[in-house]
């Protein structure tokens, strides 16, 4: 085990060097890169909106929208086949996905039939090779009652083809604002993720997204006063529509569409030569300007109305025919909606209208202030660490060290290298990871001081110890890993930044501290020879421990059963603070202009908007508020009118830092995610365990995981902390954290069960126990090291999680100990279940102690 040959040592090495020149560009000028070649690293990584500021929107396009546009389309279409090829007629109507039409005469049914056969045709789905599928079905539930229903396929053709049509309009739309790399991207089957870094301006992109930007010109009817038409009823052809106006001017207007704005080839925001106001020029394309000129020949002295999503922007008057394929709209502008204006004409309209179902919004300042506060903790923690670990473990604490920084060189290296999204969560995973890596260790160096106070010369200690340790190390590391990857694929948004860096980290971490670190040791036993292992100052455990465990079990079985009762009690009768990710509505941060934030003046002014139950409550320093308001009964729009109206009356005194707003949709499946991601990871453990182990081993695991999420969930309820999505995020580290700690200590005892068959079992468990005490104390030390500093340092943000984490690490360690071990009493766990394996695994340590004699 402590040999290494060239090739290997040149490998160890190259890993790290690879890992240091990906990691440079993170910390180095990038003046640096810029003369190397283009193969060579020099990309950072990307840093997550909650680090550098910018907006996550998710859009959602309104199916109904796009079936109700269908069955219109289908009842105009019947009605023009069947007048074309005068057929009579009567009852054509609509409802839901439904058209239905009497033929009068029944010797035309056939004919009828006939002439709407190409309803019914098969269209080509562009899916999978191009297949076909038929939009409308026709029955006849009577005779010449022709009934055309909308298929579901039919439904789910036209959404996807809306779907890939509003991702390239909300595209150009975006590109159009000038904002760096943005995502915009299909998520499922009608909904649009759009995040755009950097941007100082959430609420205009809002607007953007949010117009369908319909653009027709029409005619107004002047053959009447339109205020006749609203108290009477419109001349067939006609609707009245609204101008943009404060207040809106009510207009006439023809439904026949001269042009749309399908028919432009470009619109840029100007200035009127002749006011100097701000307008919008278009021109249209060869056939646009053919109808327009004829259209404004044939109504000079008329009205026509320029049309935006229904409401009228402007309505001039033709003084002369306009027959250059160009002109300007004008219409109250500021310079910046004259801009907004032209970049919706210029990307086109949307085929249905985009909902905001979610929107998560941070502000620059608040994302410098996260980095600021994340680079700190991660400082403070890894230097708390490295103290700790040379203080224990003297030498071997320095070469654990190294390995350390190694470790986080390579995770750092390999989020650059894969173009990874680096977000707050994801600081936490690395601060996380620097606290959980040296359990690694912890586990060989303990096993190495074992080895030698069992008589084994230090060479024999040091072999046998990492030989030892590999096994326990793999099934630690694997069960976090295993709740890191459901976190991934059931998580969202930065819960999966906290996923993907936890994961590397485990792959790092396994890699460093038995390879690199092996090698170091290796080194130097090869070059020192050492006759006795480095001393160290701290020892948190005396060597020889007799404690007994299992005489305290009923204790604490009966401590932890009463404990989960009262959790499971409270939490059935007290409300738990969920966040707006499990409940919807609307959280704002805001911070004061000037001066601290006034507290009462801010509840005051949003007491008068008509929210519901609206929380106001100072978050970090003074200065700083955090505002929850409570969902809204309107569905997903109302949360954003919520926005519109807390920024319209605090906008002047108070910097918007944060917006989230979830809406129903959202949160229900958050909620649901949520809930799935805690029992799959909790399967996929069990499985794994028992795979490893034996039936009894996993569900004693299983047992006491359960306990410690049952006391996290009563931490929760108690403290009153808001249960959101970090929490969840919280819940599955826990659990793969207490699953670590309880498969080390099953590991010893396994061992102990084939190498002590006839010994009685509670007293095999209080052995292994007291061997494995020290290793569990050093290991909870150093990630509540690294805990500690991050919740004292790390932000108020991220504060709350940080807490649930310090105090699963307690309760993990606890249930390991107390919970996970006794439970094999009661499973009447034997020795003899090992005994074949232990023969086999006693014969394979005698042949390594003599080639390590050797």
């Amino acid at each position: 085990m402590l040999y290494f040959s060239r090739w290997q040592t040149v490998l160890i090495w190259l890993a790290v060097v690879f890992g240091i020149a990906y990691a440079a560009p993170n910390v180095l000028p990038p003046s640096l890169f810029q003369s190397l070649p283009a193969w060579a690293p020099s990309k950072p990584m990307t840093l997550g909106l909650d680090l550098q500021g910018g907006s996550h929107i998710l859009l959602q396009i309104e199916q109904q929208e796009l079936v109700e546009e269908r069955v219109e389309t289908t009842r105009d279409d019947i009605r023009r086949l069947l007048r074309d090829e005068r057929i009579g007629y009567t009852g054509l109507s609509a409802s839901g996905r439904t058209v239905q039409v009497r033929i009068r005469d029944a010797g035309q049914i056939d004919a009828a039939r006939q002439a709407l056969d190409e309803l019914t045709q098969p269209v080509t789905s562009g899916l999978f090779g191009g297949g076909t599928l038929v939009e409308l079905s026709l029955s006849e539930p009577e005779p010449g009652l022709l009934r055309f229903t909308l298929t579901d396929e039919g439904v789910d053709y036209r959404l996807a083809s809306a779907l890939s049509q509003s991702i390239e309009v909300v595209s150009r739309r975006v590109n159009e604002l000038g904002t760096t790399e943005p995502v915009i991207q299909r998520q499922g089957n009608d909904r649009i993720l759009v995040q755009v870094p950097g941007l100082q301006d959430p609420e205009r992109l809002k607007d953007i997204l949010g117009q369908t930007a319909k653009l027709t010109f029409r005619m107004v009817d002047q053959s009447m006063p339109v205020e006749e038409a609203i108290e009477g009823r419109p001349p067939a052809g006609t609707e009245v529509l609204y101008s943009t106006d404060d207040p809106p001017v009510p207009y006439l207007i023809e439904n026949r569409v001269i042009v749309s704005g399908e028919n432009l080839v470009d619109a840029q925001a100007t200035f009127d030569q002749r006011t100097n106001e701000p307008v919008v020029s278009f021109r249209f394309d060869t056939k646009g300007a053919t109808r327009f000129g004829q259209a404004t020949q044939q109504n000079v002295g008329r009205l026509f109305a320029i049309i935006l999503d229904d409401q009228v922007i402007s309505a001039p008057q033709i003084r002369e025919p306009i027959l250059g394929g160009s002109g300007q709209i004008s219409g109250n502008f500021t310079t910046q909606t004259a801009n907004d204006l032209a970049v919706l004409l210029r990307a086109g309209a949307l085929p249905a209208t985009l909902t905001i179902i979610e929107e998560r919004t941070v502000g620059p300042g608040l994302g410098q202030d996260s980095i600021d506060a994340g680079q700190v903790a991660a400082a403070i923690g890894s230097v708390l660490v490295v103290v700790f670990m040379i203080a224990a473990y003297g030498l071997l604490g320095v070469f654990s060290v190294i390995a350390l920084a190694a470790n986080i060189t390579m995770i750092i290296a390999i989020l650059s290298l894969l173009g990874a999204t680096l977000t707050l969560p994801g600081i936490a995973g690395i601060v996380l990871t620097v606290g959980m890596a040296v359990d690694s260790s912890v586990l060989i160096f303990e096993r190495i001081r074992e080895e030698r106070r069992n008589g084994r010369s230090v060479v024999q200690a040091v072999d046998t110890g990492f030989s030892k340790a590999l096994a326990t190390i793999v099934d630690a590391n694997v069960t976090t890993l295993i709740a890191a990857v459901i976190l991934f694929y059931l998580g969202s948004g930065p819960i999966r930044g906290f996923a993907v860096t936890l994961a590397i980290g485990i792959v790092t971490t396994v890699f460093t501290a038995y390879t690199l670190t092996r090698w170091l040791i290796a080194e130097w036993v090869r070059r020192q020879r050492p006759k006795e292992l480095a001393r160290a100052p701290l020892r948190l455990v005396p060597q020889d421990t007799a404690i007994r465990f299992m005489w305290l079990r009923r204790f604490a079985f009966t401590l932890s059963a009463a404990a989960s009762i009262a959790t499971l009690a409270l939490f059935v009768t007290v409300d738990m603070n969920y966040g707006i990710d499990f409940k919807g509505g609307s959280l704002i941060e805001v911070k004061a202009v000037e001066g601290d934030a006034d507290l009462a003046d801010i509840r005051g002014r949003l007491s008068g908007l008509n929210l519901g139950d609206v929380q106001v409550q100072e978050f970090g320093d003074p200065s700083e508020v955090l505002i929850r308001v409570q969902a809204q009964g309107g569905g997903e729009n109302a949360e954003q009118s919520v926005i519109a109206k807390v920024r319209g009356e605090l906008e002047a005194d108070y910097e918007f830092r944060r917006v989230e707003v979830v809406g129903p949709t959202v949160s229900g499946e958050l909620a649901r995610a949520g809930t799935i991601a805690v029992l799959v990871s909790l399967f996929a453990i069990l499985v794994y365990i028992w795979l490893r182990f034996e039936w009894q081993f996993a569900i004693g695991a299983i047992l006491a995981t359960m306990h410690d999420v049952i006391m996290t969930i009563g931490f929760f309820v108690i403290t009153g902390i808001e249960f959101n999505l970090s929490s969840i995020a919280a819940i599955l580290t826990i659990v793969g954290y207490s699953l670590n700690d309880t498969v080390v200590v099953y590991d010893r005892v396994r061992e102990n069960l084939r190498r002590y068959k006839k010994m009685p079992l509670p007293q095999l468990l209080d052995m292994s126990m007291n061997q494995m005490l020290s290793r569990t104390m050093m290991t909870s030390v150093t990630t509540l090291l690294a805990l500690l500093a991050l919740f004292v340092f790390g932000g108020e943000v991220i504060r709350s999680f940080t807490a649930a984490m310090i105090f699963g690490v307690v309760i993990g360690t606890y249930s390991s100990v107390f919970i996970a071990a006794p439970l094999l009493i009661l499973f009447r766990m034997r020795a003899s279940q090992m005994s074949r394996e232990g023969e086999d695994e006693a014969a394979g340590e005698e042949e390594a102690g003599r080639l390590a004699a050797k």
